[in-house]
């Protein structure tokens, strides 16, 4: 990057006119000592001792310094991708001086940001390395078993390629919803959007959630009766995976015999928010900000008492916001929590 430099005088003409006025101020003393004072004489002497002044000082400062500023300038490899402005650079040092300071100001906060960034790093590999290999380690020990003899046993070995599939499934839906939150995240993945009755469609996975919720005693149930259609414009099946992980998680972490409440309430005109609540054990505050982080876990103890990819929450954020809505949660612990997101309305089911 080629570093254009703006000359400045301030330095030079300042420090030229002090010494013009001390030259001027020494002369007219020793004049007036030897009474030969003699005025046209001192104001010659002061503008010649200002020219010269100005000039040395105005080389020597390019020379000395606004040279070595250039080279700063050019050599630093930093400042290609500073914030540094494109325009001319001045020599002034006060404005050189605000230029620098600011761009070490940017540079801290660029460090501060990669150094956050470098702990996600570090914790997204340790939990993508603690998701794979426990059904790696899985599957191996079994085949290991088999191959140590027990595939000679039809039960055993029945019911360890059993367990030996239900690993790889294991392995083979992590790295499914990986590719989705990839195809998300780079816009990859095409949104067929279309307009549909949101109330329907949470009622459909409530039937689908039936038996799961009935296991723990949970009871599913929207906050109201909803006579009519509320008609909404997105991807269906994707809004679908939205809403199913939401409760998966509110089934997972409820209470026994608690209850999941879901409620489709207009925003605006044209919006609506959906809210998923329910009466569980809620969200510690500190875990907030971090919820819809692939792979981040509440519980971050070795042993979990519940299953899933872990990324349940990451791909229902990058859903939301790959049809350029919110998504909010609010939670309080031994409370409750709440997941809400906005969806575009619309006002009948027609394409």
């Amino acid at each position: 990057m080629a570093i254009q430099l703006r000359k400045s005088y301030k330095f030079a003409l300042r420090s030229s006119f002090l010494i013009t006025v001390f030259l001027a101020t020494s002369i007219i003393v020793f004049l007036f000592l030897k009474d030969e004072l003699d005025w046209l004489f001192v104001v010659l002497f002061a503008f010649i001792s200002f020219i010269i002044s100005f000039t040395i000082l105005q080389i020597r400062v390019e020379r000395f310094i606004y040279r070595r500023v250039k080279k700063i300038y050019d050599d630093v490899s930093l400042l290609e991708s500073s914030s540094f402005s494109s325009k001319p650079v001045t020599t002034d040092m006060k404005t050189l001086t605000q230029e620098i300071e600011k761009f070490a100001e940017d540079k801290k906060i660029e460090i501060d940001t990669l150094k956050i960034r470098e702990e996600y790093r570090k914790d997204f590999l340790g939990n993508v390395s603690h998701e794979l290999k426990t059904p790696l380690f899985t599957v191996q020990g079994y085949i290991l078993t088999l191959l140590d003899g027990a595939m000679n046993d039809k039960k055993i070995r029945e019911k360890y390629l059993e367990r030996a599939n239900k690993g790889v499934e294991r392995l083979i839906y992590i790295v499914k919803d990986l590719d989705l939150i990839t195809k998300l995240e780079v816009g990859g993945l095409k949104l067929e959007e279309e307009n549909f009755d949101i109330v329907e469609l949470i009622q459909s996975v409530f039937d689908l959630l039936e038996m799961k919720a009935s296991q723990k005693n949970i009871t599913l149930t929207f906050d109201m009766d909803y006579p009519e259609p509320i008609y909404v414009n997105a991807d269906r099946e994707k809004i679908q995976q939205v809403i199913t992980n939401l409760l998966v998680n509110s089934i997972k972490y409820g209470h026994p015999k608690g209850t999941t409440e879901v409620s489709v309430e207009n925003l605006i005109k044209n919006k609506v928010i959906v809210r998923v609540t329910d009466n569980g054990e809620g969200i510690p505050k500190q875990h907030i900000p971090r919820l819809f982080e692939r792979f981040y876990r509440v519980d971050q103890s070795g042993s979990r008492t519940e299953g899933g990819s872990g990324l349940g929450l990451s791909i229902v954020k990058h859903i939301i916001e790959a049809h350029d809505e919110k998504i909010y949660v609010e939670s309080e612990e031994d409370v409750g929590s709440e997941f809400s997101f906005t969806l575009e309305k619309t006002e009948n089911n027609s394409e």
